[in-house]
């Protein structure tokens, strides 16, 4: 098969009389969880739904998200859940208590499966698997009429202002009384998400937040001058190691902004990994107000500072430094040699430091890693930028779900929430403006 061309053509500037014309109620770009949803909710209030995907399938990311258990949503109280949210909780406040996590596991149910809460309260399908769940999903939209084009990516606008489809045989013009953008933001991009569609918005006087990796890893640096990154001795035995039962504790002029316990991995360059997720939004926002951010790890938060000092302090005899730290504290493997890693050889000759370090052992990182890599985005289409019914001001009868708006949050079940629920309010604006426009 060929590869669909390049989406290049800014909105507003082609010419399309020629153009061969497809006709619907609704469109969607994009069929990934948001804009399944949409289509959904659409298609039960018996409107011809069409949706558009730049793949030969559906959902690509939501399979991949998949794959080491499908975390659907959270279980913790509402207050607790809307302010994982931060800087736009209050916009999705009102679009998460009416559809949020009771309705998505609700709807799951609907779907056939049962849901259960895992240790941490994280929801999960009881087979943990995304695709059966898929699978039923598509199936129940099929049945309900809505029509699917693979291999056919949205391509901005014509002279017009219709939209254009780009796919194998060429390019269309898509009639619809409502279009419904639903293409993701900017990662994994090989899964379809690729942010094409920024500057095509801006054209139109759309205001878009720039897009930035979330949910991401870093590249480390040091504070000292050493080059960036770990050592190539550490890096040649430990990238891909994890940092396991340890606390990450991140604090800037105002105190304490997040301490947890977790575990996350050493990269090639860097770090990665759910706690390092977790903390994501604070570093990147850290390193482009002060070009880098610096956070501490505790190896042994189940120990007091106490305890470690005495421990360290009792006399080790003729057994090495390293024997002293496995037998006494039992640091050994990556975080004996982070210890090594930060304070040189030298440094951890003196207890003091010594001691103190294995409380709080500082890193420092200087850059977030491409937003290509990243399990999500942070920015993409203002929501001042919508009406109360979430259209755009800017071009009416167009609307936005999921990632191409302007929220992130953690990993945790809160991003497919929010996708979702995203998705529900585009129906309902949708049927509110077509409600208006017709009468």
């Amino acid at each position: 098969m060929c590869p669909l061309p390049t989406p290049t053509t800014s909105c507003d500037s082609v010419p399309s009389a020629t153009l061969p014309t497809l006709a619907c109620d609704v469109a969607i770009m994009g069929g990934g969880p948001a804009g399944l949803m949409v289509a959904e909710q659409l298609a039960q209030s018996g409107l011809s739904v069409h949706v558009f995907e730049s793949k030969p399938s559906v959902a690509r990311k939501f399979l991949m998200a998949g794959k080491g258990g499908l975390n659907l949503t959270h279980s913790e109280d509402f207050e607790h859940f809307v302010s994982r949210y931060a800087a736009r909780s209050k916009q999705l406040q009102p679009w998460l208590q009416q559809w949020g996590a009771p309705e998505l596991m609700a709807w799951v149910k609907g779907l056939g499966f049962d849901t259960f809460v895992g240790s941490s309260g994280r929801v999960f399908p009881t087979d943990m698997k995304a695709a059966p769940l898929l699978r039923a999903w598509l199936a129940r939209l099929k049945a309900q009429s809505v029509v699917f084009h693979m291999r056919h990516r949205w391509g901005g606008w014509d002279a017009d202002g219709r939209p254009l489809i780009d796919n194998e045989q060429g390019r269309q013009v898509v009639h619809c009384q409502a279009l419904v953008l639903a293409t993701g933001g900017g990662s994994w991009a090989k899964l379809g998400s690729d942010g094409a569609w920024v500057p095509w918005l801006q054209a139109r006087g759309v205001e878009v937040a720039p897009l930035q990796p979330a949910n991401c890893g870093f590249d480390l640096g040091w504070l000292d001058g050493r080059q960036q990154g770990w050592s190539p001795v550490f890096a040649e035995r430990f990238a891909g190691g994890a940092f396991k039962s340890i606390a990450l504790t991140y604090a800037n002029e105002q105190g304490v902004l997040f301490s947890r316990q977790g575990e996350f991995v050493a990269t090639q360059t860097g770090v990665e990994g759910s706690l390092i997720y977790a903390v994501s939004a604070l570093l990147r926002e850290r390193i482009n107000t002060h070009g880098h951010a610096q956070f501490y790890l505790d190896l042994l938060p189940q120990w007091s500072a106490e305890r470690v000092q005495q421990e360290l302090f009792k006399p080790r005899g003729s057994r090495s430094l390293s024997s002293h730290l496995k037998g006494r504290l039992g640091l050994d493997g990556i975080k004996a040699s982070l210890l090594y890693e930060v304070l040189g050889k030298d440094g951890v000759s003196d207890m003091h430091v010594l001691a103190k370090t294995i409380k709080a052992t500082p890193l420092n990182v200087v850059a977030p890693r491409p937003i290509d890599e990243a399990i999500s985005t942070a920015g993409g289409v203002r929501f001042e930028a919508l009406d109360a019914q979430g259209m755009c001001n800017a071009i009416p009868g167009v609307f936005f779900a999921g990632e191409m708006l302007d929220w992130e949050a953690p990993t945790g079940g809160y991003l497919l929430t929010a996708c979702l629920s995203s998705g529900v309010q585009a129906a309902r604006g949708v049927l509110s403006y077509l409600r208006r426009v017709q009468h």
